[in-house]
């Protein structure tokens, strides 16, 4: 299993912004981190294939629930 990530490439920005993120997440490998795989163009969009992390995104757990300043700083230690 893969997780894709799909990014639209509607301005000229968007594009650096999506060769700098393949750039850094094809670069810096670390356990913590979920690995990247490849990137594609299809279309307008360049699709980055990851390593599937059951639970969801980062996003998805900060949003479901609360953390106190001293786990923020954990959790971006790490």
């Amino acid at each position: 299993q893969v997780a894709i990530k799909k990014m639209v490439l509607q301005e000229e920005m968007c594009e650096e912004l999506a060769v700098n993120e393949i750039v850094v997440m094809r670069d810096n490998r670390n356990p913590n981190i979920v690995t990247y795989l490849d990137s594609y163009l299809v279309g307008a969009e360049v699709w980055l294939a990851m390593e599937f992390m059951v639970g969801g995104t980062l996003f998805d757990v900060l949003r479901a629930v609360y953390l106190e300043e001293g786990q923020i700083g954990a959790v971006c230690r790490e």
